[in-house]
């Protein structure tokens, strides 16, 4: 095999991914795990049960339909239609896929050219470089900045190009829990209208947006329809993160496209899920109020735990994370800072510097996620808390 590296350049450096690696470190120290976003406990048991029922009538443990099964596409349809007023065609214009993650790949396999550019807001997640690297596309980082991290939309207006080909959204934005008002969307829309760009934007926490702030897909907008690719997933909704049950949204001409490339990933799954999913999106709107106040008062628990622990904590208005600096600690690497908090103190956080091409950018920043037992919160700020002392 001579010299030739065995992984394609496109994915050199991107290797194990930081929430493999550090929940890897939570397990051989037995620290409890604030890294990775996926709750501690089960979703509603009537979801789960109808999961059971589903397997049990023998529905969904054979290849589903490729686009997904009727039932589920109508409740997204549904779902869209009840909560944004956004009107769906669930034959044409929805596409379920195995979790969000591989909605973000299909669109970026689908819509991207080599040499396409794709600006997408710093920090991001991590497989957003990687599915735009298998494009062979080039992503261009517009940086959100502490202690709000907005969107500068005058920067973002100067970083489109004539090979600019989509704006990358996530709102509510995972890590820094930052909510595009519809403000800042509206301008953003005007800015694809005028230079005729895609837009994918990145939905999963939808519901989970706190104190009062309101998401609006961006597809709403004057002009959107017709180019924007949404995409979300049940698994932050109903916590049910190991489904792996996602869909995208779009005109019917981009769903299709996606779609040529999802078939081609894992063609179909989590057969008897999507019947459980399709039940659990039309759970009355007591459920979708619960569960907001539920992880709003979670991370006020864990904020707090934090502020007394030392750390500056910048508020999110939404997901299931609170970003945090080091600073106040005379720390300046996040990245050691993790790697050595679990012996410190028997807790794991996530360095945001993983989440920037600058490093410089985020390299003072740590993520805790709050979407654990209160008694867990509680339990981790104490250990925390060892930091001040």
């Amino acid at each position: 095999m001579g010299d030739r590296p065995l992984l394609n350049r496109r994915l050199d450096g991107l290797g194990t991914t930081i929430f493999a690696e550090m929940s890897a470190l939570a397990t051989a120290t037995g620290a409890i795990n604030l890294g990775q976003g996926f709750p501690d406990t089960d979703g509603p048991e009537s979801v789960r049960e109808a999961a059971v029922r589903a397997l049990r009538d023998g529905r969904g443990n054979q290849y589903p339909p490729g686009p997904g099964i009727p039932e589920l596409r109508q409740a997204i349809a549904d779902h869209q239609r009840r909560f944004y007023d956004l009107s769906l065609d669930p034959d044409t214009e929805v596409l379920v896929t195995a979790g969000a993650t591989e909605a973000i790949a299909a669109t970026m396999l689908a819509l991207l050219e080599p040499g396409d550019e794709v600006i997408a807001f710093e920090p991001f997640y991590d497989s957003y470089a990687a599915c735009i690297a298998m494009a062979s596309a080039k992503r261009v980082p517009l940086t959100l900045r502490a202690p709000s991290f907005r969107p500068d939309l005058d920067e973002l207006r100067t970083k489109i190009t004539p090979q600019t080909r989509l704006l990358l959204l996530n709102t509510p934005h995972n890590p820094t829990g930052m909510v595009l008002t519809t403000d800042e969307q509206s301008a953003i829309a005007a800015l694809a209208v005028e230079h005729d760009l895609l837009v994918v934007t990145d939905e999963v926490y939808e519901h989970l947006a706190f104190d009062g702030a309101t998401h609006v897909p961006i597809a709403t907008l004057p002009g959107m329809r017709e180019r924007t690719v949404s995409i979300s997933s049940a698994g932050k909704t109903f916590s049910f993160t190991g489904w792996k049950v996602g869909w995208v949204m779009a005109h019917g001409p981009l769903v299709s496209a996606v779609r040529t490339a999802k078939q081609y990933l894992t063609y179909v799954s989590a057969g008897p899920f999507q019947y459980a999913v399709a039940e659990a999106l039309h759970l009355p709107d007591s459920y979708f109020d619960g569960f907001r106040a539920d992880l709003q008062r979670k991370r006020d628990l864990l904020g707090d735990g934090l502020r007394a622990a030392g750390f500056e904590v910048y508020q999110p208005e939404g997901t299931y994370f609170i970003t945090t600096d080091i600073t106040p600690f005379g720390e300046k690497d996040a990245y050691a800072f993790c790697r050595t908090l679990p012996k410190r103190c028997g807790v794991v956080a996530i360095p945001n510097s993983v989440f920037y091409d600058d490093p410089d950018a985020g390299r003072t920043q740590v993520r805790f996620t709050f979407c654990k037992k209160d008694e867990v919160l509680a339990e981790a700020t104490s250990r925390l808390w060892r930091l001040a002392s």
